[in-house]
């Protein structure tokens, strides 16, 4: 066991140094099992299995999902559909208490709906919104507080990219957790089961975050713009898109990986028929979109190799040992993982925690008897948590890097502080009522 946890540490250590995680994850996975060979503690019978793995994330239909949304949330991003967005919401909550900060929260939680994208919600939303609201009475703190909260909410609102990796990643590890205790015929966890168990948590929070910015009381400025009704028909354009291709996937009438081609033709048309789609733009969301996907899948090839070489180095009998040994009940450890990946999130991607950390405590988790969808949920609300969490939240990074360089670092933490409290109060209603996770799936598509 000693050499898994070598293996564990030097490839952490590894990461540390910022060098690009799929080849670390490649090179020193391959590292150790060449040494695992010539001294013998490495069957390498284990590295020939890579290639059917490689091929059945090749051949895998739902992660086809992945660039089309990519491309979907691209498209409404530099075609401005998304600033256009924040005007119109600024109008219609013109005349509310803190209504400039509620627009925010409802265009971020619309973009999440909309990109799944958290660092293109996060950048948009503070290039566009912290000048307008700042001018108009709020302190720095509120203002990039807000923001930071509302642009993660990526994290969670469908079709967050969180959610589509996390379904094949999770179904893959319970259908093992199945086979370890002899369910030859295993259930799996669907991009929809996700996708409906992530809408009562994804409504919850901005409902919060605007109950919390009403107590303010911030009057804003006189906005002068076009009226309300105008404003809210712009504003059910991206709104009926979301309604089209989240229904597809929940009712069954599309796959998400049709979905998701649905929603990049409907970005296309929206952005074309209002005037904003070039051939310069659309060149741009081809490439980045291209950029993306590939570092995605690079990812999840060398975790691929990781998890072969882990489990050829016994690493699986390790983690489950150590889950099944921990003091107290199942709940406990499952608190704990919880913990040890909010942590994570300092310093890895979700996409890196989802391809390296889930393969590896998933199966052990399912074999104590959690409910796959339910964690799937929990996972997603503390990755989420970790993305806007001082000093450390990626979510901050991505805010700092587009804000005035007048505005003080501490003044971002302090803002985010009221909505840090309230994302995890969340995951503590969501741990004591797993139903929140479970009942739409359970009702709709059972």
């Amino acid at each position: 066991m000693e050499i898994i946890i070598v293996f564990i540490i030097c490839t952490f250590l590894v990461l540390l140094s910022g060098f690009p995680v799929a080849f670390v994850l490649s090179g020193v996975s391959l590292l150790f099992a060449l040494l695992g060979v010539k001294f013998g503690f490495f069957d390498y019978s284990y590295l020939m299995a890579f290639p059917t793995r490689l091929y059945g994330v090749m051949g895998n239909q739902n992660l086809l999902a992945v660039p089309l949304f990519i491309f979907m949330g691209l498209i409404l991003e530099k075609t401005k559909i998304a600033e256009n967005l924040i005007n119109d919401m600024n109008v219609i909550f013109k005349n509310t208490d803190s209504g400039l900060a509620i627009s925010v929260v409802v265009v971020g939680a619309l973009m999440a709906a909309s990109t799944g994208i958290v660092g293109a919600s996060v950048v948009t939303l503070g290039l566009l919104t912290y000048p307008v609201l700042t001018k108009n009475g709020y302190s720095p703190s509120v203002a990039s507080g807000t923001i930071c909260a509302a642009g993660t909410l990526g994290q969670i609102i469908p079709p967050s990219l969180v959610l589509i990796l996390l379904a094949d990643v999770l179904s893959a590890s319970y259908q093992q957790a199945q086979l370890n205790m002899g369910i030859f015929s295993p259930d799996s966890i669907t991009i929809a089961d996700l996708f409906l168990g992530a809408i009562l948590p994804g409504l919850i929070l901005p409902i919060l975050f605007i109950l919390y910015l009403k107590t303010l009381k911030i009057k804003s400025n006189k906005i002068d713009q076009t009226n309300n009704s105008s404003s809210l028909i712009s504003v059910l354009y991206p709104l009926g898109l979301m309604i089209i291709v989240l229904g597809s996937i929940i009712f069954g009438i599309a796959t998400p990986s049709e979905a998701a081609g649905i929603g990049a033709l409907g970005a296309i048309i929206l952005s074309y028929v209002q005037n904003t789609l070039t051939k310069n733009i659309l060149d741009k969301c081809v490439y980045d979109s291209i950029k993306l996907t590939s570092m995605v899948f690079m990812i999840l090839i060398g975790a691929i190799l990781f998890s072969l070489v882990f489990r050829g180095l016994e690493g699986e009998e390790f983690i489950h040992k150590f889950l099944v040994e921990l003091p107290g009940d199942k709940f406990l450890t499952l608190i704990i993982v919880l913990i040890i990946m909010f942590l994570l999130g300092f310093i890895l991607d979700f996409i890196e925690i989802t391809f390296i950390v889930i393969p590896l405590i998933g199966p052990a988790l399912f074999t104590l008897g959690f409910d796959p969808l339910w964690v799937g949920i929990l996972i997603a609300l503390v990755l989420q948590t970790s993305f806007i969490t001082p000093p450390f939240g990626f979510s901050l990074f991505y805010l700092r890097g587009v804000l005035p360089k007048t505005v003080n670092t501490t003044e971002i933490y302090k803002g985010i502080i009221p909505f840090l409290l309230i994302q995890i109060s969340v995951i503590v209603v969501v741990f004591i009522f797993p139903s929140l996770a479970t009942y739409l799936p359970d009702v709709l598509l059972k």
